[in-house]
């Protein structure tokens, strides 16, 4: 494998031309499954286990479920800054300084657990957006560009597709 097939294993995100509600319904479901799908991959792991990387100097396990937490808890965050005022700016996070935090040393179970909670409002959130909500748009200053709630919807199924990815690549490689 190459480091591009390391770094993204689930492929880079591609924003469709067109973003159906079938296609967000799928991203949907893939959120609403994600703490499920993340609780198989490491429930029977031991604590040696949590720190396999999926590529060398990558993230371990246990660094990937608290960062997935963090970019969640943002993610959220930014549905209902879009939801709520008028095409807000966001502000970004240094998700690599994040992962080196003390909190970083709980057990990833934790984060599992904020996974939970987080995923059951999100989706009922996401659930009852209507079309004009769908549109609602933030400003992400990194890129500097309007990002609607319906696109990041998908970058989330992504996102939860990626991290999934790089756990059992973690657990295949073993670097």
């Amino acid at each position: 494998m190459n480091f591009e097939q390391l770094k993204y294993p689930a492929g880079k995100f591609v924003n469709p031309e067109s973003i159906t509600q079938e296609i967000i319904d799928s991203a949907i479901s893939e959120i609403e499954n994600f703490p499920n799908h993340l609780k198989t991959e490491i429930e029977n792991l031991n604590e040696k286990d949590f720190d396999l990387k999926y590529r060398p100097d990558g993230w371990t396990i246990s660094q990937v479920v608290h960062h997935c937490a963090d970019s969640h808890l943002n993610s959220y965050m930014r549905f209902k800054l879009a939801l709520t005022e008028n095409v807000p700016t966001i502000k970004p996070y240094e998700e690599s300084l994040w992962a080196e935090l003390p909190d970083n040393n709980l057990s990833p179970l934790v984060s599992l657990q904020l996974l939970e909670a987080l995923h059951t409002r999100w989706v009922y959130l996401l659930k009852t957006l209507s079309e004009e909500e769908l549109n609602k748009e933030f400003i992400h200053p990194e890129q500097s560009e309007k990002i609607s709630l319906r696109e990041n919807i998908l970058i989330y199924g992504w996102h939860c597709r990626h991290h999934l990815a790089h756990i059992r690549l973690a657990k295949d490689m073993r670097f």
